[in-house]
């Protein structure tokens, strides 16, 4: 049986996890908000119509800054519809989902629904550059952040918040690159409104945090290119760009599904390689960090299509992936490729939280449930804060369509404050186990803590509404710790979490 290797060393490392990577995203999509979140005549409801049974599970799953209101809902985004008596707000045509928002959730409910989560949770708001502008982001900044004394500031505080929202982080428009994109305009047009917004709001306040919108995905057309010219406009007034990836089995092949990670991996260096490039033609010290701000296994084929069917309803059901032991395999991975990129990746958005392509499910008026992906990104959220260091594993290989030859083994490990570490592991063989040795230096480390692993003998298990905890990471036993080397077996295509102290 072929083994796969690796060494850990505090001496070499990749950098500290920023917390704001285990992020995720709330959009007017489906049912993401309404009896997702929100849902006012729900049994667990509180006074704000937050079901709290939902909110006791975004709690468990750790999440970080929660990027709102979109996503290709905000390029049609009218904030001022969002605040004020619930019964004055207009319903509007939603022309990215083809649905109605009724705006009975809005800016300061989706505030609301922050501050009980926890103070962990910190808000990500985007700004409309597709339908609208300069004028319209500061004015939004205004209404929300400035403490009193202005038209706008006064507003919100009679409007019953008498406190600022304080948002700090704020994207610059929504996947501007996508002809999909209600305003979609070219990287020059992209990139002198998003300079102009920019340095608007930072006259606002210089201390917020931008995220410039970069590619849709590696595949566009324009990618790099379009990445270049926006920063060449930006790059002094932003500081991320963003990156969005799906990911989904094309013709039956999971052998390349299961290598999703490798072209995240590469997505990732290659923007990092063009934002150095233009730091480096304007010979500036700055670095622009990422906002991998839309990640996810996205079952896509076919949504187009569905949405383009309906006719203007309200909440339907849109993108509810039920997702399986093998789609929580690839999810794992994806977030092992987000903190094995640490150093630039500082922030990342799980899309989405509830419902539409998400971790949790929930049923209107019944229960709510974790689906598989959700122990992945829970145990990442807990175990992986600290400092990333550098895996580069020894591993066997196997042949893909897409990638070619790939190793079997992904993995990184993280090391706590306390001087514990997490290594995080995938297993991408779908038939056989993996025996992998990890050699220990320079690290105090006596016992394994903790070996779990979610994995099952038939790749195709799901939670369900009539099945709800049918998938769940399992303790494995034999894992040692002795004379500097961990030594572990790897369950056939699976996500493993392995702690040590």
């Amino acid at each position: 049986m072929r083994t796969a290797r690796f060494t850990l060393d505090p001496a070499f490392t990749v950098g500290e996890v920023n917390p704001r990577i285990f992020g995720s995203f709330v959009e007017h999509l489906g049912r993401c908000v309404y009896t997702g979140i929100f849902e006012p005549d729900h049994p667990t409801a509180d006074d704000s119509g937050l079901r709290q049974d939902v909110l006791d599970l975004v709690r468990e799953l750790g999440v970080t800054a929660i990027r709102y209101p979109g996503g290709n809902f905000v390029s049609g985004y009218k904030w001022e519809d969002s605040v004020g008596p619930v019964e004055d707000r207009p319903r509007r045509l939603d022309l990215a989902w083809r649905t109605t928002e009724s705006n009975r959730f809005g800016l300061s409910e989706y505030i609301g629904f922050l501050k009980k989560i926890g103070p962990q949770a910190e808000p990500m708001m985007a700004v409309n550059l597709g339908t609208r502008g300069v004028a319209e982001a500061i004015e939004l900044q205004e209404y929300a952040n400035h403490p009193s004394g202005t038209a706008l500031s006064d507003l919100r505080q009679a409007h019953g918040d008498k406190d600022p929202f304080g948002i700090r982080l704020w994207c610059l428009g929504n996947e501007m690159d996508g002809p999909w994109q209600t305003g979609h305009k070219t990287a020059e047009e992209y990139g002198r409104i998003a300079a102009e917004t920019a340095r608007a709001m930072r006259q606002v306040d210089p201390s917020v945090e931008l995220v410039a919108c970069g590619s849709s995905g590696q595949s566009m057309e324009t990618f790099a290119e379009w990445e270049a010219t926006v920063l060449k406009e930006t790059y002094d007034l932003v500081d991320y760009i963003s990156l969005h990836a799906y990911y989904e089995p094309h013709d039956g092949d999971l052998d390349s599904f299961l290598a999703s990670a490798v072209d995240m991996e590469s997505f990732i260096e290659n923007v990092v390689a063009t934002c150095d490039h233009v730091g480096a033609r304007l010979k500036s010290k700055k670095k622009i960090n990422l906002s991998f701000d839309e990640w996810n296994v996205w079952y896509m084929s076919g949504t187009e299509a569905k949405v383009g069917d309906l006719d203007w309803p309200e909440a339907p059901r849109l993108l509810e992936d039920n997702y399986s032991v093998t789609d929580a395999v690839v999810f794992g991975s994806l977030l092992i490729a987000l903190l094995r990129h640490a150093d630039r990746v500082t922030v990342a958005c799980l899309a989405q939280l509830v419902n539409v392509i998400a971790p949790i499910m929930t049923e209107p008026g019944g229960p709510a449930w974790r689906q598989t992906t959700f122990f992945p990104f829970a145990q990442a959220s807990r175990y992986g804060r600290g400092e990333v260091l550098d895996v580069r594993v020894d591993s066997p290989t196997y042949e893909t369509k897409k990638y070619g030859e790939t190793d079997l083994l992904h993995a990184t490990a993280v090391r706590a404050e306390d001087g514990s570490v997490t290594v995080f592991a995938v297993n991408r063989d779908r038939t056989e186990p993996l025996p992998l040795h990890v050699a220990l230096n320079g690290l105090d480390l006596t016992r394994v803590v903790e070996h779990s692993a979610l994995s099952d003998a038939d790749p195709d298990a799901r939670n369900t509404l009539d099945a709800p905890e049918r998938v769940a990471p399992r303790a494995v036993d034999g894992t040692t710790l002795q004379d500097g080397t961990l030594t572990a077996v790897l369950e056939p295509l699976s996500w493993n979490v392995i702690r040590m102290s």
